[in-house]
């Protein structure tokens, strides 16, 4: 007589585990947050506000870079961890655009002039970007295009290293200062008053979260509501199918690298126009908080790239005051976010966005 045996039930303590230490982790969240607030009440109102706005500053700027990486891992699956150094190119390409601006004493002629270097600047950072971006496609990732996910990855970081040692070996060690007209100006602007205290409201501020935004926006209708767009979305869903349809995957490829490097390239002149120093290693650390922003948003996903940006410049902004760290400690904020998104919600908070294939 044949024994019927049913299978074991297996625990599954993961299923109890990290809703334990999510749990714990938000019970001292609140407990720092109440302790800092009402208790120990280090900071005042004028504070929080200048924290809140020096995040949502560089919020936008890593929304800008995070972009770069959504749209190149929407197409080719893949992470370009030499973005952030495509980005530090772009800077570069914007300082000496000012440089030469400021050597012809054309820096500062009046309104008009200024505003005209400030968009010179950044359409060259922006070109100077793109045509890196194009050339590390070229070079760099179509020969690997069928190849393992894991080698292209390498292949970027090898590129990643490559950029900042050519920009060490060209623009040297030292660090270079930014030039700004007067109309944008660091560390000048407006004035608001909280809790009887001024707060600066920055003109380098405000132009850097402008262009942010406009640059959000005009990216997500570029890719819903243009031709462009709807050739890239299909490529992104299938390859195969695209080409069939008579799609030039190559070109659309391409086009998406050439869109990230302009973004690279505009965060990059934010980036120096609104911070003031760069650097051969400048790109580095922004590239992989945009990458932890991408991530947080929903890798993929274009509106959760710009979600994804503003949360985490916040989050780092407030988040060494909340926890009682010294602000050096930012990056230690930054990247557990990272963390602790991977471990509770690995698709971020909007969602990836994957065909189903890649699923």
């Amino acid at each position: 007589m044949n024994r019927v045996v049913h299978p074991q039930r297996s625990f599954n303590t993961g299923r109890f585990v990290r809703p334990a230490i999510g749990l714990c982790v938000a019970a001292f969240l609140a407990w720092r947050l109440w302790a800092i607030l009402f208790v120990e009440q280090v900071y005042g109102g004028d504070t929080w506000v200048r924290f809140a706005i020096s995040g949502i500053i560089l919020g936008g700027v890593y929304a800008v870079i995070a972009l770069g990486y959504t749209l190149i891992y929407g197409i080719l699956f893949m992470i370009n961890f030499a973005h952030g150094d495509v980005m530090m190119v772009g800077a570069f390409a914007g300082y000496f655009t000012l440089e030469a601006f400021t050597g012809a004493g054309l820096l500062d002629k009046g309104v008009l002039w200024s505003v005209i270097v400030v968009l010179v600047a950044f359409a060259v950072g922006m070109l100077v970007a793109m045509v890196v971006a194009v050339v590390l496609e070229r070079v760099a990732y179509r020969p690997l295009r069928k190849a393992p996910r894991l080698v292209p990855l390498i292949s970027a970081i090898g590129a990643s290293i490559f950029l900042e040692n050519a920009a060490q070996l060209m623009f040297g060690t030292a660090r270079h200062d930014y030039s700004n007209p007067q109309i944008v100006a660091r560390n000048i602007g407006w004035n608001i008053m909280v809790s009887g205290k001024p707060v600066l409201i920055t003109y380098t501020g405000v132009l850097t979260f402008v262009l942010s935004i406009l640059l959000m926006v005009g990216l997500f209708v570029l890719v819903q509501r243009t031709k462009m767009g709807k050739a890239m979305r299909a490529v992104a869903e299938d390859k195969d199918i695209a080409a069939l349809m008579g799609i030039d995957v190559d070109r659309v490829i391409v086009n998406t690298f050439a869109i990230s490097g302009l973004l690279a390239g505009a965060a990059g002149v934010m980036w120096g126009l609104h911070m003031g120093l760069i650097y051969h290693y400048v790109g580095f650390i922004p590239g992989l908080k945009a990458f932890t922003a991408a991530v947080l948003g929903g890798i993929g996903n274009i509106p959760g790239a710009m979600l994804g940006g503003l949360t985490l410049g916040i989050l780092e902004a407030i988040g060494p005051a909340l926890l009682g760290m010294p602000y050096q400690l930012k990056d230690v904020v930054a990247f557990s976010i990272l963390v602790l998104v991977l471990i509770f919600r690995p698709t971020g908070l909007l969602g990836e966005v994957l065909s189903e294939k890649k699923m």
